[in-house]
């Protein structure tokens, strides 16, 4: 969440950054000025207050040695009345602190200068693009039907077991979807990145923490004898490892990754476009996670643009990368880059990563920070990035290798898989 001196120090370009978001942040910005005067205001009387109270009960002792009974008796009602004060000034506190709190999490993160203007996904730009289309003969099958062809997912399966959103991967499917998580794992620790295995339920501080909490409770499955989150993202608990933690400014950046079940409810989510593999309610994810010093965030945000990039022209992919404008950027990011990849049999693009750089947005409610030069305490940036999520991935590469042979498998995932082709 934004910080109280940014909003004390840059009242008007706060608002008039958020409109890049399409937040009318006017009212709501003036209404945290005027409750945080109020709770600076009354946490100074409190600290005087509290002063006096010191003050007089170290006198009462003295009085005591003294043998003056009667001016000791006068501190301790003088005491007892600066105590109700205190009582009522701590309850004034608190509610204004409460109220401040309320309303800065109501409040986006400010998007980055270089955002674009726009309110929908056509307003987004597209910063590049490579990869080759592949032609492929009129008979071509999406590749939902490319899974029942060649017993590679059941989808009805899953729907048995649990619902819709939940597949099955099955022989050569399974074997696919796994050589992709460790082929992603491998690229990201060769790219200096440690690699944890964090829980897939979280708390509610957590989901506070990284900005799922509370904004999307919706999308998130709670369970809720235990009042847990299945993670939507592992984002969450990797970021989270590092809440109320400082760290020395040697030890950034802080790099990690960790695949991950991810469990989203994608509430509404219907029609052609998330047939298959398009949406679901559980995937597979390779997330690669960094904790930065300001000064060197954004540099980082195009290291991991740039990891992601690679990913995706190893495998084969048709692939672009777009710059999203303020109206389709997330609650809490700064600057998102999205990466489609091109699905040859559905003749449509489909996001397979976002990477973010959330600047210290995602600190401040984590209370992640830094000792920096001269050992003063200051908030990290964070950023994270898909690299990659399977499943469109995997549909991509069905329905773009298909050929009459059979699914040709891109080279560098036959050590992983330990054969080249699937066939009938």
């Amino acid at each position: 969440m934004l910080t109280l001196k940014a909003i004390n120090e840059n009242r008007e370009e706060i608002v008039r950054r958020l409109s890049k978001k399409h937040f009318d942040g006017q009212e709501i910005i003036t209404r945290i000025v005027k409750l945080d005067a109020i709770r600076r205001e009354t946490q100074t009387s409190l600290d005087s207050l509290l002063a006096d109270i010191n003050s007089l009960s170290r006198s009462i002792g003295s009085f005591m040695k003294e043998g003056k009974k009667e001016e000791a008796a006068a501190a301790r009602e003088q005491v007892g009345k600066l105590k109700g004060t205190s009582s009522q000034l701590e309850s004034k506190l608190k509610e204004t602190e409460e109220e401040i709190g309320e309303l800065l999490v109501t409040i986006p993160n400010l998007p980055h200068e270089s955002v674009p203007e726009g309110k929908t996904p056509e307003d987004n730009i597209v910063e590049r693009s490579g990869g080759v289309m592949p032609s492929l003969p009129e008979s071509a099958l999406p590749h939902w039907e490319l899974a029942k062809k060649y017993d590679l997912i059941d989808f009805e399966l899953g729907v048995k077991i649990t619902g819709a959103g939940f597949p099955v991967y099955k022989g050569k499917g399974a074997r696919l979807q796994r050589a992709l998580i460790n082929y992603f794992l491998d690229a990201a620790r060769d790219a200096g990145y440690l690699e944890v295995q964090p829980p897939y339920l979280v708390n509610s501080e957590s989901g506070f923490g990284t900005g799922q909490l509370p904004d999307k409770e919706g999308q998130m499955y709670h369970v809720g004898l235990d009042d847990l989150y299945l993670i939507p993202t592992s984002e969450v608990p990797i970021t989270n490892m590092y809440r109320n933690v400082i760290l020395e400014k040697e030890e950034l950046p802080v790099r990690n990754t960790a695949y991950s079940a991810c469990f989203r409810r994608e509430a509404g989510s219907y029609g052609k476009d998330v047939r298959g593999l398009n949406r679901l309610h559980q995937f597979d994810k390779v997330e690669i996670v960094c904790i930065e010093n300001p000064e060197d965030s954004y540099a980082r945000l195009d290291e991991m643009v740039n990891h992601v990039q690679s990913l995706v022209q190893k495998l084969g992919l048709p692939w672009r990368i777009l710059r999203l404008c303020g109206g389709d950027m997330s609650f809490t990011s700064a600057l998102t880059f999205d990466f489609e990849v091109f699905s040859a049999a559905q003749e449509r693009w489909l996001e397979v990563s976002s990477v973010s750089n959330f600047e210290d947005y995602q600190a401040n409610r984590l209370k992640c920070r830094y000792r920096d030069v001269n050992r003063k305490t200051q908030l990290c940036h964070t950023l994270n990035g898909s690299a990659l999520a399977l499943p469109r991935v995997m549909a991509a590469l069905l329905e773009n290798n298909q050929t009459a042979e059979g699914i040709k498998i891109p080279d560098v995932l036959i050590p992983y898989c330990g054969f080249e082709r699937i066939e009938g």
